[in-house]
């Protein structure tokens, strides 16, 4: 009976990802501002999935569609860029993801673990923020309710600080990818274009009132940067909308969680220019980055800290935390969470890496308020 679950097991894993037969994920190498710029255009001219955001002196990963696969290779070669196969075959990595997972679930049961593991990812039945697919974000985010009401090791952080946290912003997105979609990233609107039914959803991060649909957007609802047909026209950005400006008097941090890429980005994002708190912003995000690095395992990619374009050599309009610096919130961070290099894991870390990740992640969220909170006065003048 015991090895008729696991082949039933099997069976149902290798059905779930046919979407994805025939893709292929690349890591990419720019070397040069150039071909930062490069890829930029060629990510757009051949609709490729950015998995992990590539910048001089460390890989991205870039997920490739079976019939743009040989065009989007040639024009790597035309620009000299580096590259190297990081799945050969997509689907089949997935399978095997979904297998770790319900393994590392079964584990927990047995032992008694956790219902909501900080070692595991966490479907939304259990949990009930942004890209639905970047699923290492709820752990981390739901590991730091852990620390504020269960393991309280930061008193300080309670008696100074009220803490506001979504651990999933965009529901029905997680849980389609969860089911069905891996790399599902939208939300799953239906009411914002003519074709929405039949291409479903908006890129929640291009959709704030922030110069909306200008930079980094296609016009396209089937595309994944889609931003909708107006500012705030999923009902997933209008709640973070109403948070930040109930609380904004009081709110000196914001922080949104991304996978992967081991990056703290600050505004402005869709241009690259340095609003009036910049050097606090940087030196804030230097104090979060070398918080998580004194306690990282080595094989982990230190943290690049800096302005959102200028990091990723691209813009980006609409995205949430220009959107929060922009109405008034001092420091407002993306982080993009770590990932292995050389291995699947970083988009899609392996369950045993979950929880040392959001440990580290922590630390620097700890930090942030302590830098927040001693800045605030000086930052709401």
């Amino acid at each position: 009976m015991k090895v008729l679950a696991i082949l039933f097991l099997v069976v149902a894993v290798s059905a779930k990802h046919e979407k994805y037969l025939g893709w292929k994920s690349y890591y990419l190498g720019p070397s040069t501002p150039g071909q930062m710029k490069a890829i930029g255009q060629l990510i757009s001219e051949y609709d490729v999935d950015v998995l992990g955001h590539p910048v001089i002196g460390y890989e991205g990963v870039a997920l490739v569609k079976p019939e743009v696969h040989d065009a989007f290779l040639e024009a790597l070669q035309m620009e000299g860029i580096a590259y190297r196969v990081h799945r050969d075959d997509v689907k089949a990595a997935l399978d095997q993801d979904d297998v770790l997972i319900e393994r590392r679930r079964r584990e927990n049961v047995a032992r008694g673990g956790r219902e909501m593991p900080y070692d595991n990812y966490q479907p939304l039945s259990v949990n009930k923020i942004f890209h639905s697919r970047e699923w290492v974000t709820v752990p981390v985010v739901t590991y730091a309710i852990h620390k504020l009401v269960e393991d309280v090791t930061e008193p300080d952080l309670l008696e100074r600080f009220d803490f506001v946290i979504l651990p999933v912003v965009n529901p029905d997105g997680y849980e389609f990818s969860y089911n069905s979609e891996r790399f599902w990233r939208k939300t799953r609107s239906t009411d914002t274009h003519a074709s929405s039914s039949r291409c479903p959803g908006v890129d929640g991060n291009r959709n704030y009132d922030f110069f909306w649909n200008t930079v980094g957007v296609s016009p396209s609802p089937c595309d994944d940067i889609y931003p909708g047909n107006r500012p705030f026209s999923e009902i997933e950005t209008r709640v973070v909308r109403d948070i930040i400006d109930e609380y904004l008097h009081r709110m000196a941090l914001y922080l949104t969680m991304h996978s992967f890429g081991s990056m703290i980005l600050y505004p402005w994002g869709h241009d690259g220019t340095l609003s009036n708190n910049a050097f606090a912003l940087h030196t804030v995000g230097i104090a979060m980055a070398d918080a998580i690095h004194d306690h990282q395992l080595p094989h982990y990619q230190p943290y690049t800290v800096g302005n959102a374009a200028l990091v990723l050599w691209y813009g980006a309009s609409g995205a949430a935390e220009d959107y929060a610096h922009l109405v008034g919130v001092p420091l407002s961070y993306t982080y993009e969470l770590p990932g292995f290099s050389g291995t699947w894991d970083g988009f899609h870390l392996a369950p045993s890496a979950i929880e040392q990740v959001a440990k580290d992640t922590w630390e620097g969220v700890a930090v942030g308020a302590r830098r927040a909170g001693d800045l605030f006065v000086t930052l709401k003048k």
